[in-house]
This record gives C-alpha cells, structure tokens and sequence, in this order.
C-alpha cells in the first residue's frame, strides 16, 4: 500500500491553485467534476502521491458540508490497495465503520470506498484502487 493522494477542502479551486501551482511549482494534471460526489477535483503529482483539490459542486456536496463545518483544509487521506473489495471485507470483519460497503466508481475512474473517521482515529480514509 501506499498513499494516493490527500484531499484538501477548498471554496475554489481556481484559488487553491494560486498556491499550489504559483509558490510552489506543482502542475495540475488533471481537472474533472465527479458528479456523483458533487465535487471537481484537480489532482496535483507531489512525489509519489498527489495532492487533490475539492470544490463543491453545490450547497449539499459533502464538500460544502465540510467547509461550513471546519473550513478549508485536509479532508481526507487515500490510501492506494490491490484489491478493495478483499480490504472492505477485512475492515467490516474487524469491525470497522464503513460509510462505503460496496466501492464506487470516484476520480480518474478509481474504484474507492470510504471508512469514517469512527473507525480511523478521526481520520476520513479513502480506499482507492486503479484500474
């Protein structure tokens, strides 16, 4: 395993960019809207990992909630696995709270499920699996 990418909570993207891209050199490669998760997102390589931007799409994105909440900052952290619905399966046996039982279909074509932050030491945590 390994981190895929860590997702920060932003009003805008375009903003957001301002920093990532300008002070400190970054380069956006991707840009897309998730409608499902009512978010648009843009993801920035840093290392191995990325750095992955949220905006929301509307006033009842989970994003939205998160801002009006806490404001901006990390919202989640995503962990790359082999096999999603083998890692699902382990954490529902150690009883693990899932907000996602079955993955679905997230950024760039990703399967990802999400565990609630019951479960990770108030950590949200991101399942993602390429394909």
């Amino acid at each position: 395993m390994k981190i895929d990418h860590l997702g920060i909570a932003t009003g805008g993207i375009q903003e957001a960019l301002k920093f990532w891209e300008d002070a400190l050199g970054l380069e956006s490669v991707h840009v897309e809207e998730v409608e499902d998760q009512k978010v648009r997102v843009a993801m920035l390589p840093l290392g191995e990992s990325r750095i992955e931007l949220l905006e929301p799409l509307s006033d009842d994105s989970p994003i939205s909630n998160f801002l009006e909440k806490r404001g901006g900052g990390i919202h989640h952290i995503a962990v790359q696995v082999e096999d999603i619905n083998a890692s699902l399966a382990k954490l529902k046996q150690a009883g693990m709270k899932l907000i996602d039982e079955e993955p679905r279909v997230g950024a760039e074509g990703c399967l990802v499920a999400f565990v609630h932050p019951k479960s990770a030491n108030g950590v949200l945590l991101e399942l993602v699996q390429k394909i």
